[in-house]
C-alpha cells in the first residue's frame, strides 16, 4: 500500500507541478500580450505623429501657395484698377466733348423715308 500511496503522492505532486507550470505559462502569455499591446500602441502613436507631421507640411505648402496666389491676385487687381483709372482720366475730356456735341448739336433733317403729302 505504501507503494501505491507513494505513487499517488508522486502523481499528485506531478499534477501540482503541471498546474504550476500551466499557471506560469498563462502569466507569461498575459505579460507578453500586454507587452505586445503596449508596443502596438507605441507604434501606432509614432505612425500617427509621423503622418500628422507630413499632413502639416503638405498643408503649409498648399496654404503657402494659396497665400502667394492671393497676393498675386491683389497685385493684378491693383494694377488693373490703376490702368482703368489712368485710362478714365486720359479719355474723360474727349468723351465728354463727344457726348455733349452729340446731345447739344442738333442738325434737323428730314429722314429719307419721309413722304410729305399735302
Amino acid at each position: 500500500m505504501t507503494s501505491q500511496s507513494q505513487g499517488i503522492q508522486q502523481l499528485l505532486q506531478a499534477e501540482k507541478r503541471a498546474k504550476d507550470k500551466l499557471e506560469e505559462a498563462k502569466k507569461r502569455k498575459g505579460k507578453r500580450l500586454k507587452q505586445a499591446k503596449e508596443e502596438a500602441i507605441a507604434e501606432i502613436d509614432h505612425y500617427r505623429l509621423q503622418r500628422e507631421k507630413e499632413f502639416r507640411n503638405k498643408q503649409t505648402n498648399v496654404m503657402g501657395s494659396q497665400g502667394n496666389l492671393s497676393t498675386k491676385i491683389e497685385e493684378q487687381a491693383t494694377e488693373t484698377i490703376q490702368n482703368l483709372t489712368s485710362s478714365y482720366h486720359k479719355n474723360m475730356e474727349s468723351m465728354m466733348k463727344k457726348l455733349l456735341s452729340t446731345v447739344c448739336d442738333i442738325n434737323p433733317e428730314v429722314h429719307r423715308n419721309f413722304r410729305h403729302e399735302v
